[in-house]
């Protein structure tokens, strides 16, 4: 049990010995220390409910309140409760920690089959820095909804069926360079993309004739299905280069293609329930009236004044199907096959109308009780403050990115580094430089745009991976420097100096920070706890000598610098984020 689980328990038992009647009593952090550690403003939520002085409700709930030594209460304002935790309950929380595997963090009372869907490159084409946000977010909360006890089922949707494979086998039978297709295979796969893209647009009969061999490969066509699984092999192979070096992995990789057969038995049943309809050819889903407020009715749009409709289409005209089709199909098998009682889309936010649809549609077809959820983020800028491109305006390769974070982290790690080898340096080179891209990925709110700038990232000093990862690195440093090794399960630690309690202070809330997370898929919560306590750490550090203090003091600071270099390094673990040993 966390404090803030502590202290609402007794809180709201507090409240039902004065009202007589149970009622939710939330407590959170404090916003200002020098009030307290953590604070509720319940008794002015309840005493409005009841017409009655709020302040006065609080002062008989001080008065009823069992805080069992935890700390004191007393009231702030019109009827704030402020509580200040006492040094005592953070030593023993302390020690309770140092005992628990999990670092005092609860598992989720209720445990759900979650379905993360992210990363989705597309086949033939390398992934690009669009896919990093996905990629890094959607890896964050598999692991964190893992830890906390939840069945995480990762999977891969990758874009692996549709037009480009038409263009792809065109440009294969006419261009393909085979050498250089083994040597590197989505670099070829992007080239005989592009020379069809480019052919296509200068000749109509060129488009024509990529539509056609993709219909080939749509009948079954041997050659063309037989160039289609090769395309799908080798952009495996490529993106798991990828995968492997940010350390991400996926339980399933079900592309489209794995839903064709479901597609248009779906169709005909979406039409025999009256879901769909014919319309100019196509067989679309229009608004049926829910929610009443058009405003917030994806299947509508309002143009020139009037509310005129804008269905979703499942089937096109040619007869073709789409990724709204393949959508649906995905979500009745994950409901049906994998029983999952939630499924989140790490995907950007320029799709929210497309999942606002579809998350309709699976209502109406009967899956409504499924938590379906759009994670959705910003962009990534250039330092310029605009979209991060190339000079010839393409989307950065992820690759490079990635090689060029390792490249400028190899700079560093030959400027400051303490270790021996060249191999040990590159090493450390590959480690801080994804990591600087990781953690400054995960540290901004998902929904905001951020700034691509690696000078920043990679800084030992500041908000950034490295400075963690130096932090970590200087507590384990502590512990080689002893003469003789301690039990620190022995110990019962003592903390009077502020630094210190400050410090267990952000140790214990480790256990509040991680559940809270999940509430809405914001991993930069757990991101700049870790930075906070670094910081407070890095006090400690300052005003508490530990090695030389005397040896119960030394102790009770050897349990912080344990706790805060296992809570770090797990924390860091959560966000996909490894600690050296040495830097």
């Amino acid at each position: 049990m966390t404090l803030i689980q502590d202290l609402e328990s007794r809180l709201a038992a507090a409240f039902q010995t004065v009202l007589g009647e149970s009622v939710s009593a939330p407590v959170v952090a404090a916003a200002d220390l020098r009030f307290g550690d953590y604070q509720s403003n319940a008794a002015m939520a309840l005493a409005k409910q009841r017409k009655t002085n709020p302040r006065a409700l609080a002062e008989q709930v001080i008065a009823a309140v069992d805080l069992g030594g935890l700390g004191t209460a007393d009231i702030a304002g019109p009827g704030f409760i402020n509580f200040r935790i006492s040094p005592e309950t953070y030593a023993a929380r302390a020690k309770e920690q140092l005992a628990d595997p999990r670092l005092g963090v609860p598992e989720a009372a209720e445990k759900h089959t979650i379905v993360v869907d992210f990363s989705a490159p597309n086949v033939a084409k390398p992934m690009h820095i669009g896919h990093i946000r996905s990629t890094i977010i959607g890896d964050s909360l598999s692991r964190i909804a893992s830890f906390l006890g939840h069945r995480v089922i990762r999977d891969n949707h990758i874009g692996d069926w549709g037009t480009q494979f038409g263009m792809v086998t065109w440009a294969w039978k006419q261009i393909l360079d085979e050498k250089a297709l083994l040597a590197d295979p989505l670099l070829e796969l992007l080239r005989l993309y592009r020379f069809a893209n480019d052919a296509k647009k200068a000749d109509e009969a060129v488009a024509e004739a990529c539509r056609l061999e993709l219909v080939k490969l749509q009948q079954g066509d041997e050659v063309n299905f037989a160039i289609w699984q090769r395309c799908i092999e080798l952009s495996r192979a490529g993106l798991d280069k990828i995968y492997d070096r940010l350390d991400v992995s996926f339980d399933h990789w079900l592309g489209e293609s794995a839903y064709n057969d479901a597609l248009a038995p779906l169709v005909d049943h979406l039409i025999a329930e009256g879901i769909a309809r014919e319309s100019d050819g196509a067989v679309c889903i229009f608004s049926n009236g829910v929610p009443e407020d058009k405003a917030k009715d994806p299947f509508l749009v309002r143009k020139d004044g009037e509310w005129i409709d804008f269905p979703m289409i499942v089937r096109k005209s040619d007869g073709g199907f789409n990724y709204a089709s393949t959508d649906i199909a995905t979500i009745e098998f994950r409901n049906k096959e994998w029983n999952a009682d939630a499924a989140w889309y790490v995907v950007d936010h320029r799709q929210s109308l497309h999942f606002q649809q579809l998350f309709a549609v699976a209502g109406r077809v009967g899956l409504g009780e499924m938590d379906l959820r759009h994670i959705s983020f910003g962009t990534i800028l250039g330092t310029d403050g605009k979209p991060l491109k190339t000079r010839a305006g393409d989307l950065p390769q992820l690759a490079d990115v990635l090689d060029e974070a390792v490249a400028a982290a190899r700079i560093a790690v030959a400027e400051r580094s303490r270790v021996d080898t060249d191999e040990e340096r590159a090493e450390l080179a590959e480690l801080i430089g994804i990591s600087a891209v990781k953690f400054t990925e995960l540290s901004h709110h998902r929904l905001s745009d951020y700034v691509f700038d690696l000078e920043k990232m990679l800084a030992l000093q500041g908000d950034t991976a490295p400075y963690l990862q130096n932090s970590v690195v200087r507590c384990s440093s502590i512990f080689r420097k002893l003469e003789d090794p301690v039990d620190l399960a022995a110990v019962n630690p003592v903390f009077t100096e502020e630094a210190e309690i400050h410090l267990a202070r952000l140790i214990a809330r480790y256990g509040e920070v991680v559940p809270m997370i999940l509430d809405d898929h914001r991993p930069n919560l757990l991101a700049n706890y870790l930075l906070e306590l670094a910081r407070a750490y890095h006090s400690f550090y300052e005003a508490c000598p530990v090695l030389k203090a005397e040896e119960q003091v030394r102790d009770s600071r050897l349990v912080l610098c344990s706790l805060t270099s296992r809570v770090l390094t797990h924390g860091l673990g959560l966000l996909g984020i490894r600690c050296p040993e040495r830097m």
